[in-house]
């Protein structure tokens, strides 16, 4: 029941003054605010960052060419070495059924595709094999994919993203047995993805696929893949598909106990756990700096309390001697100073939800968490709480007959 009065009293205080009390509570409103969009920024840029990879195919494994433990390089830098072949994708996907869903060599260039007057330069012209729609987890919109015939007899077919079939097809007409110049060789356009979006090397719809054995032989001019694109059989199988992965190709390379592998691989979950940590530490820094708003506005909060015990010292003299106790007194002051910072909060949380749907209306990533709601409405009160105290302690600790004669 006290509790109540003491709220009264304070909400009385509030709006006595409502100018001075907002001000008051824009350092809380501002520091809430920030706390609370930050991680939702920072929350929202790692899903979309996690969603771009998972994007990318299923429990994906890519095997390339060289050792990153001599070349210090990562897995954009490999690839200059010719330590793969066709082979050993067959055989990671026939050995290693058990954990291996499926293999495909790859290869991989960049060429303009021409068809009439359009010209348009394909950003990823893949070569590959009929199973890399499945590793990709990509389907088709219309037609059909290549099959292991056209692979082995090097056919000049073709399957186009959304991206190409937009600028070389800008009219609408319809793409599929239409014939296409990728260079200076003529393709059948056979089938049309569906649309993926963007991907962390660009967009994922820019893209043509082919048979490898014709993109590695007739437009590269090469006869080594540049590397192995594989997906497990599950999730929980990734470890022992890289395992198993490791040993056989150590085996079919004939590498000796002590010798670095010549390959180096890497898992989709590697960079599913990178992009987690990288976005927590960013999430965290943000969260961090806006906290450092929250303990301005604390400050700003003591510093108006200590004014108004000065202001009410007559007040706080009526009060002691009509029988007030110190106890009481103090809590009058403290439970004002928590009531102003959790309207600040309140409005705080406002302000960030206005925010955060500000940047999704400009396709913005950010989310509006609940625990950072939570953490925000907590540390506000919490800073409430050490803000007052020190002004409650000064008012408790006045002299009755010095606060009655106080003018």
């Amino acid at each position: 029941m006290r509790f109540l009065e003491f709220l009264k009293l304070a909400l009385f205080a509030i709006t006595r003054n409502k100018t001075r009390a907002f001000l008051t509570m824009l350092g809380i409103i501002i520091g809430v605010g920030a706390v609370i969009a930050m991680i939702g920024i920072g929350e929202g840029s790692k899903r979309a960052s996690q969603s771009i990879i998972q994007s990318m195919g299923t429990n994906m494994i890519m095997i390339f060419p060289g050792s990153s433990s001599k070349t210090g390089m990562g897995p954009v830098g490999l690839g200059g070495m010719d330590t793969l072949t066709d082979e050993d994708s067959d055989a990671i996907q026939h050995e290693l059924r058990s954990s291996v869903a499926a293999a495909t060599p790859f290869v991989r260039t960049s060429k303009p595709a021409i068809y009439g007057n359009s010209n348009w330069l394909v950003g990823q012209v893949a070569g590959a094999n009929p199973d890399y729609l499945q590793i990709k987890s990509w389907n088709l919109e219309r037609g059909r994919y290549f099959n292991e015939q056209e692979v082995r007899s090097q056919a000049k077919v073709c399957v186009i993203g959304k991206t190409v079939q937009d600028n070389l097809f800008p009219g609408g007409e319809d793409p599929i047995g239409q014939t296409i110049r990728i260079g200076k060789l003529p393709f059948e356009v056979i089938g049309i993805l569906e649309r993926k979006g963007g991907g962390p090397m660009g967009d994922q719809d820019d893209t043509l696929h082919a048979p490898y054995t014709t993109v590695m032989r007739k437009i590269q001019g090469r006869d080594h893949i540049q590397f192995i694109i594989a997906s497990a059989a599950s999730e929980t199988q990734t470890d022992q598909a890289d395992a198993e992965i490791t040993a056989l190709l150590r085996q079919r390379h004939k590498l000796g106990t002590g010798q670095d592998n010549d390959f180096t691989i890497r898992k989709q979950n590697d960079w599913l756990q990178a992009s987690a940590q990288q976005s927590a530490v960013i999430t965290t820094l943000l969260a961090v700096a806006a906290c450092i708003s929250l303990i301005v506005g604390g400050i700003g909060i003591s510093n108006i309390m200590l004014v108004s015990v000065t202001e009410r010292t007559r007040e706080i003299g009526v009060r002691r001697a009509l029988g007030a106790t110190q106890r009481s007194v103090m809590l009058q002051f403290l439970v004002e100073a928590v009531v102003l910072s959790i309207f600040g909060g309140l409005i705080g949380v406002a302000l960030a939800s206005g925010v955060i749907w500000i940047l999704k209306s400009f396709q913005v990533p950010a989310v509006t968490e609940t625990w950072a709601v939570l953490l925000g409405l907590g540390f506000s009160a919490l800073v409430g709480i050490t803000a007052g105290f020190l002004p409650a302690i000064k008012a408790a600790r006045l002299d009755v007959i010095e606060a009655l004669r106080y003018e």
